[in-house]
């Protein structure tokens, strides 16, 4: 069962490479939005929480070498104002209310979902196309409905879901690598 799944995560990071292209593209769009002062907004629920806060935390802080940081939020990490929205709105608006406090036009809203279904990011996606805000899904297996509702998306094809994530974690560090090239970061 171990050889399978490592089996199955190469497959899938194989298959994945073919979006070098479109990720190289995300990073000039990112290097443009956050060196112009705009901000990148990211969720996802459970395990993609955890890649979105990765991904938040690698642009605040630094990828590979020293560069300023950028201004980056991960939405579920604010648990004070997510408890007092779930109390308030409930679950599904989690996001989508952050989004309308936080996001501008312009920014951009990373979605991760390992189902490419999950209800309160797929609000979240809504309510920033109504602010003019970009949005990028990293999902698993496609069609599904955020990767059909985001202005761009990139479906990973797996078995697995515990393998979607584990790929979603190499596109997140691609991304940075991504970003830093298109800010000449040095390596």
């Amino acid at each position: 069962m171990i050889e399978e799944h490592f089996a199955a995560l190469s497959e899938a990071a194989g298959k994945s490479a073919s979006w070098s292209p479109k990720i190289r593209g995300w990073g000039d769009q990112l290097a443009a939005v956050l060196s112009s002062g705009g901000r990148l907004l990211a969720c996802g629920n459970g395990g993609s929480a955890a890649e979105a806060q990765h991904l938040t935390g690698e642009l605040v802080g630094r990828f590979r070498n020293d560069r300023q940081p950028f201004s980056a939020i991960a939405l579920h990490a604010d648990t004070s104002a997510v408890t007092a929205i779930v109390n308030d709105y409930g679950e599904h608006e989690v996001f989508a209310r952050q989004v309308r406090a936080h996001g501008r036009p312009g920014d951009i809203l990373v979605c991760l979902s390992t189902s490419g279904g999950s209800q309160n990011v797929v609000a979240a996606a809504k309510a920033a196309h109504e602010l003019g805000v970009t949005t990028w899904a990293i999902t698993g297996p496609s069609p599904n409905p955020l990767a059909a509702l985001c202005t761009d998306a990139i479906p990973v094809e797996a078995p697995s879901m515990a393998t979607v994530q584990e790929v979603h974690l190499a596109l997140v560090h691609a991304l940075c690598t991504a970003l830093d090239d298109a800010l000449g970061v040095p390596t």
